[in-house]
């Protein structure tokens, strides 16, 4: 054991993490196996994974089926280029299963291999959209702030969190953030969109890109006609809508894609993580009849556009193996169902904590906020590291979760795989609460 750490210490720059807290202290945790909502580590410790890893293990780990899946694709065809119109079956059903999942008029998808890719290939491919059409002064790209759309060059741009921009110093020219005051209602979070526009000025603007559910943000869930009124906006002024469905797409929210929660169609859709519940790397835009009807009427010569991997064929076969199960296991409505669990659970322990505000969950996304005062929503001290704490105590009782700390909130988001149970729900529900006593009581806080 000692020696893995001292050779991750060496060999291994970890991704969103400190290099000192590594070199300092060693990996926090080297995982061994996983099995369903758990992960052990090489200790023996068994932890559930409230977080699916990365938003993204949905139909939990461990599932040999998808294995058998990748081996089987593997023995007959390991890779083969899609550069060139070369193409295989196992990409082809997959495009097509995708569409009829999809909403209706979205039917055609470039495939990439994760969320940033699908991002990045999105926005070049509305700028393509216009510059096709003679509108190549239509190329910026408005998102929100607290939104997350990954970490390449054109995604971290996209991505309204200050922190990844200042990591390399550098953010590209072409894109803008309105706010995000989903607590102040619909209006006001649309008057924002729409001031952007009318700054920037509208036929400069090529797409509006937002999350259904901000994810990185703090599971931030916006108001039931908020997506109704961006629809109605970008149709006023002819902007492109791409919906970010990278965390929310294959189930998350109770329903196969997050935007179906107020029943909503956007120009574009990506997605990545629950596709394959992480077994194997894939992502993909998916672009609507109105888009692709441009694009093959005059986009002329090659689309000068592609990764090694786009339309892996190995890929799609683990895809296509993940969202059977999803569909035959009943997966989506179990998030639906465990979901409402969860959000009860969590309006239980606000009864019974003095430390925590605002509780919120959509399937199973779900969010807790740790507050010095509930009447007032006063936030503690960044100082106190709160959320942290509360992160830390779980991790004793047996839960990996993930804290968000965005302009001094203290909030705790949960992702637990789909196939969670009920009593799984309970146990996890009760080492939340102990996490959180524990801590308020560190706080001299009267809970």
């Amino acid at each position: 054991m000692e020696n893995l750490i001292e050779l991750d210490k060496k060999h291994f720059i970890h991704p969103t993490s400190s290099i000192k807290d590594q070199q300092a202290k060693g990996a926090k945790l080297i995982i061994e196996k996983g099995e369903g909502i758990y992960l052990t580590d090489k200790e023996g410790n068994v932890f559930i994974d409230a977080m699916s890893s990365l938003w993204n293990v949905n139909i939990g780990h461990g599932r040999k089926e998808l294995g058998e899946a990748a081996k089987q694709q593997m023995d007959k065809l390991a890779f083969s280029s899609a550069f060139s119109t070369f193409s295989h079956e196992p990409i082809i059903q997959l495009a097509k299963k995708i569409a009829d999942l999809a909403p209706p008029t979205l039917n055609a998808t470039f495939f990439t291999s994760g969320g940033s890719e699908s991002n990045d290939s999105a926005f070049k491919l509305v700028r393509h959209y216009w510059k096709i059409q003679n509108k190549s002064g239509r190329n910026k790209i408005v998102s929100l702030k607290r939104g997350y759309h990954g970490v390449a060059a054109a995604s971290t741009s996209a991505t309204g969190i200050p922190e990844f921009w200042d990591m390399a110093g550098h953010l590209q020219d072409g894109f803008v953030h309105a706010e995000t005051p989903y607590w102040e209602g619909t209006k006001a979070s649309i008057t924002s969109i729409r001031s952007v526009i009318e700054t920037e000025g509208p036929d400069t603007i090529a797409a509006f890109i937002a999350e259904p559910i901000q994810g990185a943000g703090g599971v931030l869930i916006p108001p039931n006609d908020y997506f109704t009124e961006v629809r109605k906006l970008c149709d006023e002024y002819g902007i492109l809508f791409i919906a970010d469905e990278v965390i929310t797409g294959f189930g998350r929210t109770g329903k196969m894609f997050g935007l179906e929660n107020w029943e909503v169609e956007p120009d574009m859709m990506t997605f990545a993580k629950g596709v394959t519940s992480g077994y194997f790397p894939l992502g993909g835009v998916i672009v609507s009849d109105k888009v692709h009807d441009v694009l093959k009427e005059k986009s002329e010569g090659t689309l000068f556009h592609g990764f090694t991997y786009s339309g892996h064929p190995t890929a799609a076969a683990v895809a296509l193996k993940n969202i059977e199960i999803i569909e035959n296991e009943g997966l989506v409505e179990n998030s639906r169902k465990m979901g409402e669990l969860l959000l009860q659970g969590f309006k239980e322990l606000k009864k019974d904590l003095n430390i925590i505000g605002e509780v919120r969950a959509i399937g199973l996304l779900g969010a807790v906020e740790l507050v010095e005062d509930p009447k007032t929503n006063k936030r503690f001290s960044p100082k106190l590291k709160v959320a942290g704490k509360v992160i830390e105590a779980l991790h004793e009782r047996g839960v990996i979760c993930r804290a968000v700390t965005y302009e001094g909130t203290d909030i705790i988001c949960f992702s637990p795989p789909l196939t969670i149970s009920e009593e799984q729900i309970k146990s996890l529900l009760e080492k939340l609460h102990d996490a959180i006593s524990s801590v308020a009581q560190e706080l001299s806080v009267n809970i």
